[in-house]
Formats: structure tokens, C-alpha cells, sequence
């Protein structure tokens, strides 16, 4: 297949419209939109004007019955319907890509590796870190020997305070059971970098954490409802009007409370939507700090680290093994470096740099999706080779919920 991949986007939202949207008009010969499934009449209609097609959908059986000519669907519509939607969009007989988090339970993520084995289809998940130039070198330092038999490693996902309240406090993933554990919905991303470092499968976790911050009774003193209220504390973290309302900005997040950018636009969307609200009375109910404690099969031991309350987005990893140490920053600056435990001597390892969403990640895989249905080869990121992390994600929440050790299963990756 040398013609554009004639794609359908389910869901269009943020990563639907602004990142696989954006990608396919910049890259016109490789990806080209020829439909959109959305219940929101509003964003379905800019998807259509933007792409300039005819197929808008407002329901996913609409889209599969309607016979569009289309290759493949890329689902980014809400977590809890993922499953449905790409256990159908497979048995129809379409090339397939997966917003993460795959599915909202272990059952539906392996409902879809299921559906995805049956078929000579391409099937791919948006795990982006795997195709990221940052985690492609630490992935083959780690697997090289380099650094000895692993002992310890450790693995923090440090999210942005503004970020936190964006997402997980005032946003779409602020419930946990209108979405997913916050561990599954940001750190699917995490597990799934170790399942594909690690030279041994994680055979038990505990895990700990709780919604620490983000409760009425940790409010401010004289703190309003909403931040346009206005608020008299000024000196808040988390205040809407200065995460939102800098008009040299436009971009992520400000695209996903209005597509009216302008100040009276972006001030309206805080006086009436959910993303103008106090982050103490919100009401969320996911955690802003967990931490995951893993035991290997080898005997090593590894630790995931997940808070909402860094001054930057950033993951930041140390591999300790017996003849060296590794350590790693993906953030706005990508640091690899390995420190000999004979010499004492740290050798940065060269990483280019890249812009993108996720550090290239985004482009990259839709690049590579492309290339595996026009070629056959195999793509890096599969519902078959995620089980492994999932398992873990989920495994995790269980485990903080009980306050037991969870020995989790063995899946090939």
C-alpha cells in the first residue's frame, strides 16, 4: 500500500483531533482522515471542516455500518469505551491504533489482545515511549550487559502540579470510575518500559498511595468555588486564571477547555466548565501519589514512583546493577548517563534532540504504524506484548486497595 493510510479518528477529542488529526495534515502522503466518530456535534464538525470530509459519525455502530472505504481506525475516544470499540473495529476488518490506556480493566485489555490475535491485521497501541529515540538507547543499554546483573531500579513519574489539576483533579480522568485508576491512566506508560527492559518477569508488588492534596479540608482558608470567582489566594499552585489565560499560548492544555482561544473564550470556558473549579472542592477521587514496590523472578527489586506534585514534567530512572549504574532524565532536557563502579567515571550516552509530543514519541509511532500496514512488519507496541504491564497496573491498584501483596502473572513480551 503506497496511497495514504484512508483513516477514520473515533473520539476527537485532544490526542484524536489536535495530535492523529494535526499528524495526518502535516503528513498528507502517509495518513489521510476520511471520517470521524464523535457524539459531540462540535467537534465532530471541526474534525470534518479541518479534513474536509463527508463521514461524520455521531455513534460507533453508525461508522460501521455506514461501508466508509477506510484502511484503519485510530480510537481515542474516553477509556471505557475502548474495548468495544476496538474489539469491533478488528472483527470489521480494520487496521487498528489504541489510545492508551488499551482498556479500563485487565479483562478488556485482554479481550482485545484476543481479537487482535485472530486477525492478519495491524493492531498497535500508543505506548509512544517505546518509539522515542530516549527509551530506544536506554532499552538497549539496559539489555546490553552493560551494567551487570540488575540489583535495584527505580522509576519516578514526576507529574507537573498544573498538569495534575489539569488532568486528574479538574479533567477527564478525575474519577476513577468514569475513567481509570490514575496508576493504569498515566503509568501504563511506565510499566510497560520495564516489562520491556527487564531480563526478568515481576513475580509479586505492593503498592501504597492516596488523594493527599486535593480534598475540601485541605482547602485555603477563604478559597472560592472557582478560581474566577475571583479567588482572594493568590498565591495557589493550581489557580485556573494563570494556568489558562496566557494568550501567548494556545496550544495543549488550553485547546482542551475551548476552541475559543481568545481571553473572552478562554474566561468563559473557566466560569462554566469544570476546568475553572476549585482543585479542593472538585471532587476527584483518583490518588496524587503512589508508590509500587516490585520484586523480581531474579531476585532484584524495582520501585514505581507517581506523584501530581512536581515543579516539572519529567520521568526520572536509576538502574543499579552489579558492574554499573544507570541514570536518566526524560523530561525538557533527555540525560543518559552510565557510572562505572570500577573507574568512578560517568559516560553520558548522545541522544538527539527531538520535538514532538512526547519527545518525538507521537510521531514516531504514527510513522511507524503507517509503515507496518503498508509493509507487514511487525510495530513495537501490541495488545499482545502490553499484557505484561497492565497486569502489573492493575495489579498495583488492587494491591493499594487491599493492602496485600499481589503475585502477578507471567506473560511473554
Amino acid at each position: 500500500m503506497s496511497l495514504p493510510l484512508r483513516t477514520v479518528i473515533i473520539g476527537a477529542g485532544q490526542r484524536g483531533r489536535h495530535v492523529y488529526g494535526a499528524w495526518a495534515l502535516h503528513n498528507p502522503n502517509a495518513m489521510s482522515i476520511v471520517g470521524v466518530v464523535d457524539p459531540i456535534d462540535e467537534r465532530r464538525a471541526a474534525v470534518v471542516a479541518e479534513h474536509k470530509v463527508v463521514a461524520g459519525f455521531g455513534k460507533l455502530d453508525d461508522f460501521l455500518g455506514s461501508g466508509i472505504g477506510a484502511d484503519a481506525v485510530i480510537i481515542a475516544s474516553p477509556d471505557r469505551e475502548h474495548e468495544q470499540a476496538a474489539v469491533s473495529c478488528i472483527e470489521a476488518g480494520y487496521h487498528v491504533l489504541i489510545e492508551k490506556p488499551v482498556a479500563h480493566t485487565f479483562d478488556g485489555v485482554q479481550a482485545i489482545a484476543e481479537a487482535a490475535d485472530r486477525t492478519d491485521r495491524v493492531v498497535a497501541v500508543a505506548h509512544v515511549l517505546r518509539y522515542t529515540e530516549f527509551f530506544q538507547v536506554l532499552h538497549d543499554v539496559v539489555r546490553s550487559g552493560r551494567l551487570g546483573d540488575l540489583v535495584t531500579v527505580t522509576h519516578r513519574e514526576n507529574v507537573a502540579a498544573w498538569h495534575m489539576a489539569h488532568s486528574f483533579v479538574r479533567g477527564n480522568w478525575a474519577s476513577a470510575a468514569e475513567s481509570s485508576p490514575m496508576i493504569v491512566a498515566k503509568c501504563c506508560h511506565d510499566f510497560d518500559i520495564l516489562t520491556w527492559n527487564l531480563d526478568s518477569p515481576i513475580a509479586s508488588l505492593t503498592s501504597n498511595g492516596s488523594l493527599f492534596e486535593f480534598k475540601p479540608d485541605r482547602s485555603p482558608a477563604g478559597a472560592t468555588e472557582r478560581c474566577t470567582s475571583p479567588c482572594p489566594v493568590s498565591d495557589c499552585p493550581y489557580d485556573a486564571r494563570r494556568i489558562y489565560l496566557d494568550q501567548s499560548y494556545s496550544g495543549w492544555p488550553v485547546h482542551v477547555i475551548t476552541d475559543d482561544p481568545s481571553h473572552e473564550g478562554r474566561m468563559a470556558a473557566l466560569e462554566q466548565g469544570p476546568y475553572g473549579r476549585c482543585v479542593y472542592t472538585a471532587g476527584s477521587d483518583v490518588v496524587d501519589h503512589q508508590v509500587v514496590s516490585m520484586e523480581l523472578k531474579s531476585g532484584a527489586t524495582a520501585t514505581l514512583i507517581m506523584h501530581g506534585h512536581s515543579h516539572e514534567e519529567q520521568r526520572t530512572m536509576r538502574y543499579d546493577g552489579t558492574r554499573a549504574t544507570l541514570r536518566a532524565t526524560f523530561g525538557v532536557n533527555q540525560v543518559v548517563e552510565v557510572i562505572d563502579h570500577v573507574t568512578g567515571k560517568a559516560e553520558p550516552i548522545p541522544i538527539s534532540s527531538r520535538s514532538g509530543g512526547h519527545g518525538g514519541g507521537d510521531e514516531a509511532m504514527l510513522a511507524a504504524f503507517v509503515d507496518s500496514v503498508r509493509t507487514g512488519h511487525d510495530t513495537l507496541a501490541t495488545p499482545s506484548n502490553a499484557l505484561a504491564a497492565y497486569e502489573l497496573a492493575f495489579a498495583a491498584e488492587q494491591a493499594r486497595l487491599t493492602g496485600d501483596r499481589i503475585v502477578v502473572r507471567e506473560f511473554s513480551v
